[in-house]
């Protein structure tokens, strides 16, 4: 994989694929139009006020890498952008409409877990299940030309784990630590085993004394 995002690139093509799938109507989208989609109060993890200035900057730089391109038309003369990202004649990178909606929201909300997942990505493409979720995942950590996600460690308390995207580059992931069971396990067991060593060392001395009392 060769693409590789900026905070603020990422939530620009995020939106940019979100509107695409949701509103097409409403796609490419004007400066406007983008900015209070990067702004977005819901589904956006973290939410940001980025000013035209940023975002148009952040265009620039996405265009430099190919990744957006400027069109006019459509009825009126202000600029709309579209996104180059994938599934376009102008680069090799595909994805599945499962693949695409689990990409699009690791872009616009960070890491998350299948659950989460199922019930935000399934606005952009039906999710059965969060079995369904993880399948999808699974294919995207071991595509041929990615890997483009990467399943983090399970936080304490949590019953799942997250999965990040990687188009901000590699991820630096700490070993798994035991899960508290585990741990919990591990610890009885020790605690056993150094009881039966002390019965067993009682026994022995209690078997000495007797051999040395008198009879």
């Amino acid at each position: 994989m060769t693409i590789e995002l900026a905070p603020h690139e990422a939530r620009v093509i995020g939106c940019l694929v979100e509107k695409q799938i949701a509103t097409p109507e409403q796609y490419p989208l004007s400066l406007n139009a983008l900015v209070g989609a990067c702004n977005q109060k819901s589904n956006r993890d973290p939410v940001l006020e980025l000013d035209e200035a940023t975002v148009q900057h952040t265009l620039d730089a996405l265009a430099k890498k190919y990744l957006v391109s400027e069109e006019t038309g459509y009825g009126s003369r202000v600029a709309k952008y579209r996104h180059r990202f994938c599934n376009s004649e102008y680069g090799t990178l595909k994805f599945s409409p499962r693949e695409l909606a689990v990409v699009c929201e690791l872009l616009l909300r960070g890491p998350q877990t299948p659950g989460e997942l199922r019930g935000r990505a399934s606005r952009l493409c039906p999710f059965r299940d969060a079995d369904e979720v993880e399948a999808t995942l699974e294919q995207l950590s071991r595509r041929e030309d990615g890997p483009f996600v990467v399943r983090l460690p399970r936080e304490p308390g949590k019953r799942e784990a997250r999965y990040a995207h990687l188009f901000g580059g590699a991820i630096d992931i700490p070993e798994e630590s035991a899960a508290p069971a585990e741990s919990a396990a591990a610890g009885h067991e020790q605690l056993e085993r150094r009881v039966a060593a002390l019965e067993a060392e009682v026994a022995r001395l209690r078997a000495l004394v007797q051999a040395l009392a008198p009879e």
